[in-house]
């Protein structure tokens, strides 16, 4: 299949995101690095916290290992650093930190098993994959090790590998419509160029629930998250308002307050899809009603792995699953990442 070639060629950094704990991401993570190996193709691995430990820290479930080739770049905390089983020769010490010690950037000299981890800060991770690049690396993949879905920002990475699985629900077609509602919703429309965008931008750092209306006036509310607020927003709404941004996480109690009428007439606005916590049958019941949503940065998807297996013991027909995701989200490589 080459997927790892095609990547390489349209992006410098990828995240792996997965939908809940246990979906395949770090078994999705190896394949990615076994198919680089083979495509030889300069990996840089890092993760935003820490992984490739045996066993899952939270559940106590057994975890894959992550296997790392020779010349591989990796960054691995001073503290792990004795723990790896690979042989590791260290060509830089960085200036993030974390809970156990410093960040090294690695070569990794005899291939072998690695615990891995990286800063958890977005912009920390940006700065440090430079540094990877500059090492030599090609590719970069970070794995996401704490929150499965911050990870996604568009802030992190160029795109994103969605690892989704049977873990999510018994059944099949709840697992395929839970993936093809989060890839639409990753997929939203980015606000267009222009005046209004250019003013939620210049206010975005203040935190402030904002209303713009169609002359190109904007009025901050004294609210730094719309949970809650709905009843607020909606006396705020008067006939000549046309967006609201929205600072944080977006859920149900944003909205469930505010109009039909009023719901129709604005647009709300989001820094990015990973502050969208509603879920499939909401999200449609509120479509139907009008409501309307921009982002200043969507987030484009590379592929989607599945696993057909969950660790509570049941399976799904791999091909089967395979089939059904291929038909709810077209044009997106889909990978059984335990065939």
């Amino acid at each position: 299949m080459a997927l790892m070639s095609d990547l390489a060629r349209k992006y410098r950094t990828l995240s792996i995101v997965g939908m809940s704990k246990n979906a395949g991401k770090t078994t999705a993570l190896n394949y990615l690095i076994e198919e680089a190996m083979d495509e030889g193709i300069q990996l840089g691995i890092t993760s935003t916290g820490r992984d490739g430990e045996t066993q899952d820290l939270v559940t106590g479930t057994e975890k894959p290992r992550v296997y790392l080739d020779q010349d591989t770049i990796v960054s691995v905390p001073s503290q792990l650093y004795q723990l790896a089983d690979a042989g590791l020769e260290i060509l830089k010490r960085t200036p993030y930190s974390t809970a156990i010690g410093e960040l090294l950037l690695c070569r990794v000299a005899d291939a072998g098993y690695v615990q891995i981890a990286g800063p958890v800060a977005a912009a920390d991770t940006k700065r440090m994959c430079q540094d990877m690049f500059e090492l030599g690396c090609e590719l970069i993949i970070i794995d996401g090790a704490i929150d499965r879905k911050s990870i996604a920002s568009p802030e992190t990475s160029d795109a994103i590998i969605l690892a989704t699985g049977a873990v999510l629900s018994r059944s099949m077609k709840k697992v395929v419509e839970d993936t093809a509602h989060i890839v639409a919703l990753y997929s939203t429309e980015e606000l267009e160029q222009g005046s209004d965008r250019e003013l939620i931008e210049k206010h975005i750092f203040e935190d402030k629930v904002m209303l713009i209306d169609k002359f190109g006036n904007l009025e901050k509310l004294n609210l730094v998250t719309g949970l809650g607020a709905s009843r607020y927003i909606d006396e705020a709404i008067d006939e000549d308002t046309k967006y609201i941004f929205i600072p944080g996480a977006f859920t149900n109690s944003v909205i469930a307050d505010i109009s039909p009428k009023k719901l129709k007439q604005v647009k709300f606005i989001l820094k990015d899809p990973t502050k969208i916590f509603i879920n499939n049958m909401d999200w449609g019941i509120f479509r139907k009603k009008g409501f309307r949503v921009n982002v200043l940065k969507n987030i484009e998807i590379a592929a989607i792995t599945v696993n057909p297996w969950a660790p509570s013991g049941y399976t799904f027909e791999s091909e089967a699953l395979v089939k059904a995701m291929e038909e709810a989200v077209p044009g997106l490589p889909i990978i059984d990442v335990r065939m």
